[in-house]
């Protein structure tokens, strides 16, 4: 290829989820839908946290963080995809790309973060009841949300650096609605063996070692739960994971599914469909899941909006 077309590029086009022109209004409609009941479930999880005094612990210290995480997390990727479907346009600048990308892999990685360390006060709370207090100390809570945070802060700045010094051709194009670095890495015109081997690391580090936390954790849950000789206790006890561990199953749940899709297909159209499922549909549902199966946030929302009736 000519060294005219390695000149660096001030654009990307973005195919989007389709191309025909009459899916284009259902595809706003639906994905508008769900972004506002995304933001709008988690804000109201936020503030039902913040004004209730018995959700002031742990476990809802770091829900209310999740709710946070979730509403940056989608907003991320899906305005942006709201704007290129309103005006039929597919362009994202270059810097823009990789901000997205920046923020993206931030977010999705404090999720597994969140999901671990929630994991982790579970296992505390039912396997040292005792001492439940003393461990998840207010010190302690936070710490551990500040470390997930500078964690995820480095090394997605260092994927951003290793992004920087590729190339890449005028006009190129990512078959996806959002800078997903595995489909940028596909269309780069310079060698990224290094760019590669970085994502292989991370991913396995930053991926397989929360899972095994969270899996350590349950492990423990349910052998302690075994020895319970109280049937009460023991659906007491299980009934405070509930919540968590069907949140935890859709994350990886859909996260596997992305990356089998992304193995098993080269459609590129099926692997963004895919990837709507947990950068859309997951965040969406975690509000619901929450106040649902949570007789506490079920009560405290039910104070709130009885609260709030009489000024409606």
């Amino acid at each position: 290829m000519e060294a005219g077309n390695h000149t660096e590029v001030s654009e990307f086009l973005l195919l989007g989820l389709s191309d025909d022109p009459e899916l284009q209004p259902l595809l706003f409609g639906v994905l508008l839908s769900m972004y506002l009941v995304t933001v709008l479930g988690n804000l109201l999880i936020i503030l039902v946290i913040i004004s209730d005094s018995h959700l002031h612990t742990p476990m809802y210290f770091f829900l209310s963080n999740l709710s946070f995480v979730d509403i940056c997390f989608t907003s991320t990727t899906v305005p942006k995809m709201l704007v290129n479907i309103q005006t039929q346009s597919k362009t994202i600048s270059y810097i823009g790309c990789l901000i997205q990308l920046y923020f993206f892999m931030i977010f999705a990685g404090m999720d597994g973060f969140l999901l671990t360390v929630m994991a982790y006060d579970r296992f505390v709370a039912i396997c040292h009841p005792l001492h439940y207090t003393v461990i998840m100390n207010p010190r302690l809570c936070g710490l551990l949300v500040l470390l997930s945070w500078s964690i995820i802060f480095w090394v997605s700045l260092l994927h951003i650096l290793l992004m920087r010094q590729l190339t890449f051709c005028v006009g190129t194009e990512i078959p996806h609605f959002f800078c997903e670095i595995t489909q940028i890495l596909k269309v780069a015109c310079s060698d990224t063996l290094i760019n590669n081997i970085f994502l292989y690391v991370t991913t396995a580090l930053l991926g397989v070692f929360p899972l095994a936390g969270i899996l350590f954790s349950y492990s423990q849950i349910v052998s302690s739960l075994m020895r319970m000789s109280s049937a009460g206790r023991k659906r007491k006890a299980f009934a405070t994971c509930g919540s968590h561990l069907s949140v935890v199953s859709l994350y990886y749940g859909t996260s596997l599914g992305v990356y089998l899709s992304s193995a098993v297909t080269h459609s590129s159209l099926r692997n963004s469909v895919a990837s709507v499922m947990y950068t859309v549909v997951t965040p969406m549902l975690n509000p619901f899941i929450y106040s649902l199966r949570n007789k506490d946030v079920k009560g405290a929302l039910g104070k709130l909006l009885s609260q709030g009736a009489p000024y409606l």
